[in-house]
């Protein structure tokens, strides 16, 4: 079984997001950027399959400037078998690349594509779902668990009331959740050894897909700081201030 796996750069989780000055988006200029915490976990399953035999290849996608490079390198590191960039400065919207990804996808032939559910810079979750509705494929977002047989595979996800388990046909989209799995350190052999493996780069005009935005962003605002609490002696008090200052009750 072929599996795709969709890996995107984005600015490290443990870095605080400052606002341009100019207010047209959020700085990127010299802070550290890293692969999507979700997109990580979607790696290390596509790994975990690879070892267990249930997958014989597995290829890493990222889409965006020359240097997604080191995030695809971060996959390969990891365990994945071969990358592909599609270079591109163009500023994408989750559509542009659910379209990317089913170009692709008519060229690899996948049996499986796992993504993040949703990525920590924009958190649209919504390439995810857009990606199977453009294939026609079945779709299992927000995975905790994945299990193969007879074809199909068995996806238990999370819902607001709990676990829902679906089963879908081959091939299939799947979208991972946090407690998928626990993402692996990549070792320093592997760091050296994905330096040779192979990244494929093309173009959106390549994959005959127009890049433009369709969208466009107006402002980014820093938001508001949070008033400060207050102490109350009592109870009687703290009602009378939800009753009369904050007017919640």
């Amino acid at each position: 079984m072929k599996v795709l796996v969709a890996v995107k750069r984005v600015v490290d989780f443990n870095v605080k997001i400052r606002v341009k000055s100019d207010g047209t988006g959020v700085e990127t200029g010299n802070v550290k950027m890293s692969m999507n915490p979700f997109d990580e976990i979607a790696v290390e399953e596509g790994v975990r399959m690879r070892e267990a035999g249930t997958a014989n290849e597995l290829i890493a996608v990222s889409m965006g400037p020359r240097q997604c490079q080191e995030t695809i390198r971060t996959a390969l590191a990891m365990g994945v078998d071969r990358g592909i960039l599609v270079e591109t400065d163009a500023e994408l919207e989750p559509l542009t690349v659910a379209k990317l990804l089913k170009a692709i996808t008519g060229k690899e032939s996948p049996d499986l594509v796992i993504l993040g559910k949703q990525a920590i810079d924009d958190d649209c979750n919504q390439t995810g779902q857009m990606l199977a509705a453009l294939l026609g494929w079945g779709q299992g977002t927000f995975a905790s668990g994945i299990e193969f047989g007879d074809g199909k595979v068995t996806v238990t996800r999370e819902i607001d009331g709990g676990l829902e388990t679906v089963a879908l046909t081959l091939p299939a989209v799947v979208t991972a959740d946090l407690r998928l799995n626990e993402p692996r350190y990549a070792s320093l052999p592997n760091i050296m050894k994905a330096k040779k493996k192979p990244i494929d780069t093309m173009t959106p005009e390549d994959l005959g897909v127009d890049a433009a935005p369709r969208l466009k962003t107006l402002k980014v605002e820093e938001p508001q700081d949070r008033e400060a609490g207050t102490m109350v002696e009592t109870v009687a008090e703290l009602v009378d201030k939800l009753r009369n200052e904050a007017k919640v009750i």
